[in-house]
């Protein structure tokens, strides 16, 4: 009777794990002013963690189950978040329509340097970034620390004698939202997606969290403001994956002393 009991729920397993990953999904994008199709429209199931883009007439197709959410961004448009429903998954194709953006783009001024020929004076000329980079022994990341050397070393420092309490409020608390981390860091995808991408919003939109938390948690990672200002979403997606890897190691290292 056991083994007829256990024959049965290995049996029904992959039917229960289908069930939870629901089936493909199908629709076209539109923009909603002109109703053409919009290619390489950037969707992401924030349920499931996996993403997808639209082809040349504004198709797609995704896993999903019924209550996940899709979420729609494209550059210029309004990003919008769409449930998947039990209509969806019987009717088979939808339109999702996304709504154009103005968008204002700032000055941007370049001003070239002017070499003169001598050494001596050119290096004087040329900008130096000093984004000190540091590496402690037994943890796996490394510290970028500011614009000085003595700030830097006080950045490190500070983020290994006193790191607990901070990064405890931001991962130990979230164990969904870092797991969905690591879905996010898997998917080719969503990465590719991620390289091109400055906005932070699909971040936000898949960790549940708001641009001042991820800033704040790059910042008391010891990352310096150039780099928060400056990489693109697939760079701060692998800084805060160090960060919580280096959050965990130091976790276990307390609990170990306790």
């Amino acid at each position: 009777m056991k083994r007829l009991f256990f024959l049965l729920l290995i049996t029904a397993l992959p039917f229960q794990i289908l069930a939870q990953e629901g089936e493909i999904v199908n629709g076209v994008v539109l923009n909603d002013a002109t109703d053409t199709p919009l290619e390489n429209v950037n969707i992401v199931n924030l349920n499931q963690v996996i993403g997808t883009t639209t082809d040349k007439v504004g198709k797609f197709e995704l896993r999903a189950a019924v209550n996940d959410t899709l979420y729609f961004s494209y550059l210029g448009f309004k990003s919008i978040r769409v449930r998947v429903t039990n209509d969806w998954m019987k009717f088979g194709e939808v339109k999702i329509k996304m709504t154009e953006l103005g968008i204002a783009l700032e000055e941007v001024v370049l001003r070239p340097v002017e070499l003169t020929g001598y050494v001596e004076v050119d290096a004087k000329l040329i900008p130096i970034y000093d984004n000190y980079r540091y590496r402690i022994a037994g943890l796996g990341g490394g510290y970028e620390g500011g614009k000085s050397q003595p700030g830097a070393v006080s950045k490190v420092l500070s983020s290994i004698f006193n790191p607990a309490d901070f990064l405890y409020n931001i991962f130990g608390k979230r164990p969904k939202q870092m797991r969905k981390l690591r879905k996010m860091k898997e998917d080719d995808e969503i990465r590719n997606l991620l390289q091109s991408k400055f906005d932070r919003e699909t971040l936000m939109a898949v960790l549940q969290l708001e641009r001042v938390d991820i800033d704040e948690i790059l910042n008391n990672c010891s990352y310096s403001s150039d780099f928060i200002r400056t990489a693109n979403d697939l760079q701060i997606l692998d800084a805060i994956s160090e960060c919580y890897e280096e959050y965990r190691v130091l976790n276990r290292q307390k609990k170990g002393k306790g």
